[in-house]
């Protein structure tokens, strides 16, 4: 076992340190989540999230807030800047965060450092100290800060949710096939606030084990990117209660053009049992996603302690 898998295994302690530690933050009249890279998605799942319970919310790339922020939101009035940095030191969301507040945008840090030139230049801080073995690869700090961000917007995370995302990593890990692991082309579906799950599920196999990924919204996939679909293609499916039937629909017809599926809470060729609703699912399904990325990567003999091109801090001269 590598780090990386051993820091994937080993985050949820750190998940039951953060339940309760963050109170639901001051409304506003819209909630601006800013981050890059993972940050980015999870920042869409929690803008999902936030206006389904009744909040107006976006999530905007780092640099696109930094540099063309009107083309997102028109008013800087009433606005809370919700910046998403695993370190803090993200060039692009550090410089977001400060010209956020200087137009007079209330600002909080979402992050696991919080002595960091984020949280430095933020009007509040959100955050929970990680696993120290971290590397490059972010694991554990995602699902914290989705953790975080889920308690914000008022979300009450149950103790119960920390054992039902132990127990599906694990059943995805025992589940898992040399026919699954061979595929070349991975597809990530997901909708709602699962889309940004979805997102962070293929770029987590993506930068882990070199291979090409896509997410899509499940319907949209129909719509030109199917055409791609063969006996090469992998399929993670992450079925909603409330499409749950067109969902399997699409699954289905995956099958007949020769995909394997994997299917977190729903059909497929490995079903997988998601123990809790949509509030909860993006944050469940988050470790067997990094989990994924890891195996295949070590199916390929990829060291994912020392992924390619990637540095575990994105700063910008």
């Amino acid at each position: 076992m590598n780090t990386t898998e051993k820091v994937i295994r080993e985050q949820f302690p750190f998940w039951e340190k953060a339940l309760g530690s963050n109170a639901p933050t001051r409304r506003d009249d819209v909630l601006v989540y800013v981050g890059c890279g993972t940050s980015y998605y999870l920042a869409m799942s929690l803008a999902a999230y936030a206006n389904n319970a009744g909040r107006r919310a976006i999530a905007v790339p780092g640099a696109e807030w930094l540099n063309r922020p009107s083309f997102f939101w028109p008013d800087w009035k009433n606005t809370h800047v919700v910046a998403i940095s695993r370190s803090g030191e993200t060039t692009e969301t550090v410089a977001a965060a400060r010209k956020s507040r200087e137009n007079g945008a209330f600002v909080t840090a979402l992050t696991v450092e919080a002595e960091s030139s984020l949280a430095n230049c933020s009007d509040d801080v959100v955050a929970s100290p990680t696993h120290g073995e971290e590397g490059i690869v972010m694991s554990v700090s995602a699902s914290l800060m989705l953790l975080l961000g889920l308690q914000m917007i008022g979300q009450t995370i149950p103790d119960k949710a920390v054992a039902s995302a132990r127990r599906l990593a694990e059943a995805l890990d025992t589940s898992l096939t040399k026919r699954f692991l061979d595929r070349s082309h991975f597809v990530f579906l997901g909708g709602g606030p699962l889309f940004g799950i979805a997102s962070e599920g293929a770029l987590k196999l993506m930068e882990m084990s070199q291979t090409l990924t896509q997410p899509f919204h499940p319907l949209e996939y129909r719509h030109g990117p199917i055409s791609l679909v063969d006996e090469k293609t992998a399929a993670v499916m992450l079925y909603s209660a409330d499409q749950k039937d067109a969902e399997a629909k699409l699954v289905e017809e995956l099958r007949e053009k020769g995909a394997i599926v994997i299917g977190f809470g729903g059909p497929g060729d490995i079903e997988l049992l998601v123990d809790a609703d949509l509030s909860l699912a993006a944050l469940i399904v988050l470790p067997a996603l990094q989990l994924l990325g890891e195996r295949v990567a070590q199916s390929r003999k990829i060291d994912t302690v020392s992924p390619r091109h990637l540095t575990k801090v994105v700063t910008l001269a």
